[in-house]
């Protein structure tokens, strides 16, 4: 398994080893994310971002090298904004993200497709964020009952989202 080049993972197989996990620490995301992006499997560890109908801290972080890293953001469950389009998508993947989740909207449907990056977002909606540099970085967020950490290894493909402490080995 690798979260480079080619991606070997299956969150199914990660929930069959897990499934007896009672610790807390193998979560699964609500089934309510929709694949938006030009890649549908991917993984990295988190960073996470909170804002709400403003894509300030999203800006800046697919502006800045990603390493790999997934940015999960809290945007309150919004339907009424996106908080990322096309050109942003674009940035993600020049940069190196390997994804984002995104508790909110996106926009730009066809530019995000063709972005070569994972996209997980509830809804879209064409009506675009305001900015009023509001937001936070590095703080746990709660998307649905789910708590995500910056640093914690999240996993993507067809069948679902997991989140773990720490990066996942090959069986």
């Amino acid at each position: 398994m690798t979260c480079e080049g080619k991606i070997l993972f299956s969150t199914c197989d990660f929930c069959d080893v897990h499934k007896d996990d009672l610790s807390g620490d193998f979560r699964v995301l609500a089934p309510l994310y929709k694949d938006y992006g030009g890649v549908s499997v991917f993984c990295g560890e988190v960073v996470t971002v909170k804002c709400y109908e403003d894509n300030t801290p999203v800006k800046v972080a697919v502006e800045h090298e990603g390493h790999g890293r997934v940015l999960v953001v809290d945007g309150g469950g919004s339907m009424r904004r996106a908080l990322l389009g096309g050109n942003l998508a674009a940035s993600a993947a020049r940069n190196g993200w390997a994804g984002l989740v995104i508790s909110g909207c996106v926009r730009d449907l066809s530019e995000l497709r063709a972005a070569q990056v994972g996209i997980r977002a509830l809804a879209h909606t064409p009506l675009p964020t305001v900015r009023q540099q509001a937001g936070q970085t590095g703080l746990p967020v709660l998307l649905q009952d789910t708590w995500i950490r910056s640093g914690e290894w999240l996993y993507a493909d067809e069948d679902g989202i997991v989140v773990v402490p720490s990066r996942l080995h090959a069986s």
